[in-house]
């Protein structure tokens, strides 16, 4: 049969273009091969590196440990000793499973999306699709592990000049100082918007734990919880704990040193505005702003209350109570995390209670765990803001603590609240009862988190069972509150009503600055 001249030509252009695809095909290979190569040394190298700093808190409570442990063997009988620690072991073997069931999770999910992009770009190399095939796959897997290995860490560090509080930046007035604390006035970002002076005054109370930053979260992103107070020009004020390192008197502080700092702020701001102040204190902070207001050195200086995501009474932490009770009673004990300073004082070790924080999430903490969450939260070309400034607040804000202070914590978190409100501490050798919120009139906004695994919502609510208070509920996990939604343009931003007619904190302290809240919260 004779072939026309149209027909040869269309064999040979088929021809020429099989012939120049086998000839590409060994070349993209190997480019792919190298990708994948490179991928697995990143991977590797990334496992060791996570697991390398999950586990330098360790050596630090290891060290601890032993050191407390050397003692109490000495006046200990044997066979008890024998006895707690085949209990610790058990409670290790306990944690143990909790970190793999967290990493096979973690591993399923990972590669369960990665095999289906896989074999889809294996399936589209063989049919000849270059924009999704084995080759493109394979860079984009080289590059998402450089990311999580290389460019991530160096976005955390990056972050450092915008995330928190930079006092010097022009956007802070110093106001008031203490042997132990600083108080300053946030400004809005918003040159435009000005505090009104004659406006209600409110002082946040940060946590001792991991510091003030996360509240200033990214304050030019619009994601920042005091700058939401301040960008509706409310006299919004910080109260900062001075360096641990290098200021004794935070480091022998009390309870009561805490309340009465705190009254000489509210005295000074009562009489610069004219006002009563609110107290808002965020997780640890709200706790030590109901001590203040109950121990009564706050009388007719404050008049409400906000806390957000703030422990009431630990011990009604369900993940609490079940990481406890298989913790023999030997070892809870406080003394494990105290460490001596140079001059004798003792304080409370940041890198231990960060060891306990990570025993106690293992299922969420373990270092597979967080290396499968990077890798499948960074798309390995950007890195997100938000991510890199929660990390950096997680790596970079782990803080000593003072001991006395510390111990008003750890109480709380193992003795309850007693079934008439009794609070477990005292504060100026006064009972503590959360009924002499509302006997003092104080108008009190409760905020939680729904999903949250460091303060339960239980631990959060102890009051309501004790006296009426307003309550907010918000989505997402601890942090959010100071994160998420303090973004004005969020679903549940701190400036509105959202929800079933729920208020966030800054619409609670401007409609109390309108005198439409009384002291019972409606």
């Amino acid at each position: 049969m004779m072939i026309s001249k149209y027909q040869q030509q269309v064999f040979n252009r088929a021809v020429s273009l099989y012939t120049d695809g086998m000839a590409e095909k060994p070349v993209k290979m190997l480019g792919a091969a190298t990708d994948i190569l490179k991928a697995a040394q990143l991977y590797s190298l990334g496992v060791l590196v996570y697991v390398s700093d999950f586990m330098a808190p360790f050596w630090t409570a290891w060290q601890a440990f032993n050191r407390l442990e050397r003692k109490k063997i000495r006046r200990t009988y044997a066979l008890q000793t024998m006895a707690d620690y085949f209990e610790l072991l058990q409670f290790n073997l306990q944690i143990a499973e909790q970190g793999m069931t967290g990493t096979v999770n973690g591993f399923r999910e990972f590669y369960r999306k990665e095999a289906a992009q896989a074999l889809m770009s294996l399936l589209n190399s063989i049919y000849g699709d270059e924009e999704g095939d084995i080759g493109n796959y394979a860079a984009r897997l080289a590059n998402l592990t450089d990311g999580v290995i290389n460019r991530y860490p160096e976005a955390i560090k990056k972050i450092g000049g915008e995330f928190g509080f930079h006092f010097d930046d022009g956007g802070y007035i110093k106001t008031a100082e203490t042997e132990r604390f600083l108080l300053y006035q946030v400004l809005s970002r918003d040159k435009g918007i000005r505090p009104r002076m004659d406006g209600k005054p409110v002082i946040i109370i940060h946590p001792y734990v991991l510091g003030p930053n996360i509240l200033s979260f990214l304050p030019d992103e619009k994601k920042s919880y005091v700058h939401a107070f301040a960008d509706q020009g409310i006299p919004t004020y910080i109260r900062i704990l001075k360096d641990i390192q290098t200021t004794e008197a935070v480091q022998v502080m009390t309870g009561e040193d805490d309340a009465r700092d705190t009254r000489y702020f509210c005295e000074l701001l009562k009489a610069t505005h004219g006002r009563a102040v609110t107290l808002n204190g965020f997780c640890q902070g709200g706790f030590m702003a109901v001590l203040d207001i109950l121990s009564g050195e706050l009388d007719g200086l404050v008049d409400a209350l906000i806390t957000c995501v703030a422990p009431m009474d630990g011990t009604r932490s369900k993940s609490l109570v079940e990481y406890m009770q298989h913790l023999p009673d030997r070892f809870r004990d406080l003394n494990y995390a105290v460490k001596k300073l140079p001059n004798g004082n003792g304080i409370v070790d940041g890198k231990v209670m960060s060891w306990v924080y990570k025993l106690k999430s293992m299922e969420k903490e373990a270092p597979f765990v967080t290396f499968y969450r990077d890798l499948g939260s960074i798309d390995g070309t950007e890195i997100s803001k938000t991510a890199a400034a929660m990390n950096h607040w997680l790596i970079y804000d782990r803080i000593d603590l003072p001991e006395g202070i510390t111990k008003l914590s750890f109480d709380s978190y193992t003795i309850p609240v007693s079934a008439d409100g009794t609070l477990p501490v005292k504060l100026f050798g006064k009972t503590l009862n959360f009924k002499g919120i509302e006997e003092k009139g104080i108008a009190w906004l409760l905020c939680y988190a729904e999903r949250d695994d460091l303060v339960d919502r239980d631990a959060a609510l102890a009051p309501t069972d004790f006296i009426d208070v307003e309550v907010t509920p918000f989505p997402k996990g601890h942090g959010a509150i100071a994160t998420s939604w303090s973004d004005p343009r969020s679903a549940c931003a701190l400036h509105t009503r959202f929800g079933k007619g729920y208020r966030g904190p800054v619409r609670f302290q401007l409609d109390l600055e309108e005198g439409k809240i009384k002291n019972n919260g409606s």
